[in-house]
């Protein structure tokens, strides 16, 4: 049976929260998450992921919903390289993921593919997801594993210079994304009820 997972983040730069819910399978894993963000004068972005058992995305659906109307975007993996909206984008040929600026969970996929050892390090090219624009460029990034659950973030490319601590939990999610992200938790009280007008 499916193995399902809830999770939340909030923004630490702006005011932004967002709901994840992961599903890890056989066959695969599909993540659906949910974003409400200030920034860029407040959206609502909406993403899905298509991964493969050893978490490798075949896909990434994203809607954004803003005071300048609704956009989407679809990027797949078709066997040879990366199509955007149906087009083939041979720009993007070698890169290994998506990575969806807006959202911690893409970080996970390259963390789980890093070796354990403190020291190891993984460079690779993303194809990164601009969520203010809903654009789509190559852009490399290096994690550097730090120690049990630490790893350092280095981007290499369209962000060149930014680097960021990152908490991970024993799957690999995040934790806490120095300057962006950090993991929140529903309360636990059951049965609730909201008595406000």
């Amino acid at each position: 049976m499916p193995e399902r997972t809830v999770l939340y983040w909030r923004r630490t730069d702006v005011a932004g929260l967002e709901r994840l819910e992961l599903v890890v399978g056989a066959n695969g894993i599909t993540a659906r998450g949910s974003v409400l963000c200030l920034e860029d004068g407040g959206f609502r972005l909406d993403h899905e992921w298509r991964l493969s058992p050893d978490w490798r995305a075949s896909s990434l659906t994203v809607r954004r919903w803003s005071a300048a109307g609704e956009d989407s975007l679809r990027l797949e993996w078709d066997g040879t390289g990366w199509r955007v909206d149906g087009a083939r984008r041979p720009d993007l040929d070698g890169a290994d993921e998506p990575d969806l600026s807006a959202t911690p969970f893409c970080n996970s996929l390259p963390i789980r593919r890093l070796p354990a050892a403190a020291g190891a390090s993984l460079t690779l090219d993303t194809a990164y997801v601009d969520a203010a624009a809903l654009t789509v460029a190559r852009s490399r990034q290096r994690y550097d594993r730090q120690g049990r659950g630490r790893v350092r973030y280095v981007d290499l490319g369209l962000s060149a210079g930014f680097e960021a601590d990152l908490l991970i939990d024993e799957a690999g999610l995040v934790l806490s994304y120095q300057h962006l992200f950090e993991r929140v938790f529903p309360s636990a009280a059951a049965g609730a009820v909201f008595t406000g007008a």
